[in-house]
């Protein structure tokens, strides 16, 4: 008797997804940013990275990673429904974390990522 999981790969999509959102994270990091949250979800849905200067900004930031651009540029993904969706998150993240307010900016971090290359990575500020 063994994990009813065992066996199991997990989707080489979410590998791809999450290894992109921690070089975003270490990106932002490496810019001088704090990261607040990763992945902060809630009943309406996900905010991929938010983070703040410690001074006078909040940066919501929403991570794409591909393998390719056979569908499209990573940055291309981030749609104009998917740019309202996080809008609305971001002011749900607000109220959720009382005396967190400032400013909020709102980025894309690109991370093309093909398979045996290193990945190239494209911070998009203030992107919508």
């Amino acid at each position: 008797m063994g994990d009813a999981g065992a066996g199991k790969r997990e989707d080489p999509r979410r590998v791809l997804g999450r290894r992109g959102e921690d070089l975003a994270a270490q990106y932002l990091t490496d810019l001088g940013l704090v990261v607040l949250d990763r992945n902060w979800r809630c009943r309406e849905g996900e905010l991929d990275i938010v983070a703040t200067d410690g001074i006078s900004r909040i940066f919501i930031c929403e991570v794409k990673t591909r393998s390719g651009i056979g569908y499209g540029t990573p940055a291309e993904a981030v749609t104009r429904g998917k740019r309202r969706k996080i809008r609305r998150l971001a002011n749900l993240w607000l109220a959720a974390h009382v005396g967190a307010w400032r400013p909020m900016q709102f980025d894309v971090i690109s991370v093309l990522w093909p398979p045996g290359s290193e990945p190239e990575i494209t911070y998009l500020p203030a992107a919508f």
